[in-house]
């Protein structure tokens, strides 16, 4: 059954069981079996490249969809998780992921944090000297239960999204490789360190073409083959070459997908999959920006200087890139009838917007849509990842409440809630109401 079918059997239900109504005006949905079929793709695509014999520990980008739930789903579907916080830490270990499929990225990290992940054998990647100079007094001259590495910037410079793009000359991760003197330090802090065994690098991921992503990782396998070398043994034996694969958000169409990137990286570095380095990634919104949609009432419809205007509850507290950065984060909207039936004909153009005060607050702009209507349902299409699960509490908006669903073959939807929805006493609560 297609992923759009699924959806609309998913909206119709939504409707009738009264998930979506006037105290609940926003919904999410969170279409399981197309989170499998990416986890599998993922799977698949970098067993066909490596060496038989050979793991590849996939991780998820927590911060792309910090549920739990959905982080105990990936796990289940072989898939770590990748933290870049002592947050997403905790919400992984609540989700049950084992500490040796957690890997710890953050170019901030406590000492407490540090010494947590080294308790508890937590991989994690140092990201600059002074990190690695707390690492070294923590560890004192001992062996460290966690694998350990360093992350590299190569500095290739940029995609074309600035603010996704991790590889530049400036950027605030990593070591800039290319800045003077420091591929040699890298190369003698390795020499140094003999439990300096892992080597990471991410050059972004929205925005960043597949070859940019390749050149990184080309660059990483280069210096680590270097260091090897010069330690006169395999120093390190592990590559993690982060995530970032970009997400086509103007069709149904999954590109680019796992397979292309995995057989560019096996004939641009073939190295990687000789068998001589374990490997990690690290993927986020690939694996479950189309699995997602965010559902909401039209509550309004107005004529403004000629131009159709629909006011939803869904703006900038659920799609806060999309509506700070439309050019760069744009949405497809779906348009459905308040029985929860997709709507067709009577195209017009039309500004969608959401519910908070200010004027910027569209999700999509000058949009030909079918004419919207109070009651009618609005759907912002490839949610799964970021939009939902990392609200944005502008005007005290309520969290809405986020449920996975599946299909069976005779159509019959089965939803499980993830989230439920925030209550006002919650939000109350946050907002230092029990002071």
């Amino acid at each position: 059954m297609a992923s759009t079918i699924r959806r609309d059997l998913a909206v119709r239900a939504v409707v009738e069981r009264e998930l979506l109504d006037d105290h609940v005006p926003l919904v999410a949905l969170l279409d399981i079996e197309t989170v499998h079929t990416a986890a599998l793709a993922l799977h698949a695509a970098f067993d066909e490249v490596t060496a038989s014999g050979r793991h590849v520990l996939h991780t998820f980008a927590v911060k792309a969809c910090s549920l739990v739930p959905v982080l105990r789903l990936l796990d289940g579907f072989g898939i770590g998780c990748e933290v870049a916080s002592a947050g997403e830490l905790a919400l992984a270990r609540a989700a049950g992921v084992a500490p040796d499929r957690i890997v710890l990225d953050s170019p901030a990290k406590t000492v407490t944090e540090l010494r947590a992940a080294l308790d508890q054998g937590i991989a994690l990647n140092a990201d600059n000297p002074q990190e690695l100079a707390r690492l070294d007094a923590l560890i004192g001259s001992g062996r460290p239960r966690s694998p350990l590495g360093l992350r590299i910037n190569p500095q290739l410079g940029a995609g074309s999204i600035d603010a996704m793009s991790t590889a530049t000359a400036t950027s605030k991760f990593g070591v800039a490789l290319k800045d003077e003197g420091a591929r040699d330090w890298v190369v003698r802090a390795y020499l140094d360190r003999p439990w300096l065994t892992r080597m990471h690098c991410h050059t972004g991921s929205q925005g960043v073409p597949l070859w940019l992503m390749a050149a990184g990782v080309h660059a990483v396998h280069e210096l680590a083959e270097e260091i090897n070398a010069a330690a006169g043994r395999q120093q390190i034996d592990t590559l993690d070459i982060g995530g970032g694969l970009p997400v086509n958000f103007a069709g149904d169409l999954v590109t680019p997908t796992y397979h292309e990137y995995a057989r560019l990286l096996r004939s641009e570095v073939p190295g990687l999959f000789s068998g001589r380095y374990a490997l990690t990634t690290e993927f986020g919104r690939s694996l479950l920006a189309k699995a997602g949609t965010v559902l909401a009432r039209v509550e309004y419809t107005k004529d403004a200087g000629g131009r159709r205007v629909a006011i939803t509850h869904a703006g900038a507290q659920v799609a806060t890139r999309t509506v700070f950065a439309p050019d760069a984060w744009p949405l497809r909207v779906a348009a459905y009838d308040g029985h929860g039936r997709p709507k067709n004909g009577g195209m017009l153009r039309q500004d969608v917007a959401g519910p908070c005060c200010f004027a910027g607050d569209l999700v999509a702009r000058d949009r030909e849509l079918p004419a919207l209507e109070p009651g009618d349902l609005v759907a912002l299409l490839d949610t799964g990842a970021y939009y939902f699960s990392t609200p944005f509490g502008y005007n005290s908006l309520l969290r809405p409440g986020v449920h996975g669903f599946s299909v069976a073959d005779d159509g019959a939807v089965t939803f499980a809630t993830i989230r439920r929805p925030q209550t006002w006493e919650e939000l109350i609560t946050e907002s230092g109401g029990d002071r």
